[in-house]
């Protein structure tokens, strides 16, 4: 008689997509408020947002429960941190300490896919995409998540990063401006959730600038 094996996984994915875009003096941090397992909707309502610091935010889809396990160990390395030097971390600091933090678990990762916005120390906008293990790039402009692969060529049609092999190396931060960026961010999500079952509901999205914070919401489509 042979021994059967149950067919369990230590990961789900929950569904949900990201998107970032750097902008000379902003940045725009955005994610849909949906979370799934397979073909069932568990929350409609649910932030994949979080703040890391005063001008470092992290969107992140997959895995939910290892999101927030990371969220957690991120967290308590910034208070260290804060004791320590007695300020916040920059957002390039805080890409660092991320990039290390999903390395460090690179034999059994977090399955999560986060991109971190924020202001840099001159007030530009940046943005640094990941894979689960810590590779990361400072861009643009990124989107992950179930619907990164219906908004990514838009961007790229709409944004046209240059080359980082380009010489000299050019700002990677997007010509449009703060508005124009937030009109876009809503068309993607409202294009993406038409397509990706996993993408609706709302979009909650995070305004960055010299100003401060602002946090806007749309609805998208909720079947």
């Amino acid at each position: 008689m042979t021994k059967e094996h149950a067919n369990w996984s230590p990961y789900d994915n929950n569904g949900g997509t990201c998107v970032a875009i750097a902008g000379a003096d902003y940045c725009v941090i955005a994610a849909d408020t949906r979370m799934s397992t397979g073909y069932s909707i568990l929350t409609r309502d649910y932030s994949k947002i979080c703040k890391l610091a005063d001008k470092s935010f992290m969107a992140s889809s997959g895995f939910q429960a290892d999101v927030k396990a990371l969220q957690k160990v991120l967290s308590s390395r910034h208070l260290i941190y804060q004791h320590q030097h007695n300020k916040q971390m920059s957002c390039p600091a805080m890409a660092q300490l991320l990039s290390n933090t999903l390395y460090y678990k690179r034999f059994f990762p977090y399955y999560a896919f986060n991109v971190l916005g924020g202001l840099d120390s001159e007030g530009k906008g940046c943005v640094f995409t990941y894979d689960a293990v810590g590779s990361y790039e400072r861009v643009g402009y990124s989107a992950q998540g179930s619907g990164a692969t219906l908004i990514t060529p838009f961007l790229d049609n709409q944004l046209k990063s240059p080359s980082p092999l380009l010489l000299p190396a050019k700002d990677a931060v997007t010509p449009l401006s703060e508005a124009e960026a937030v009109d876009l961010v809503k068309t993607c999500f409202s294009s993406a959730t038409e397509r990706d079952i996993y993408t609706g509901d709302s979009v909650e999205i995070i305004i960055l600038n010299a100003n401060g914070v602002r946090r806007e919401t749309e609805q998208l489509r909720r079947d």
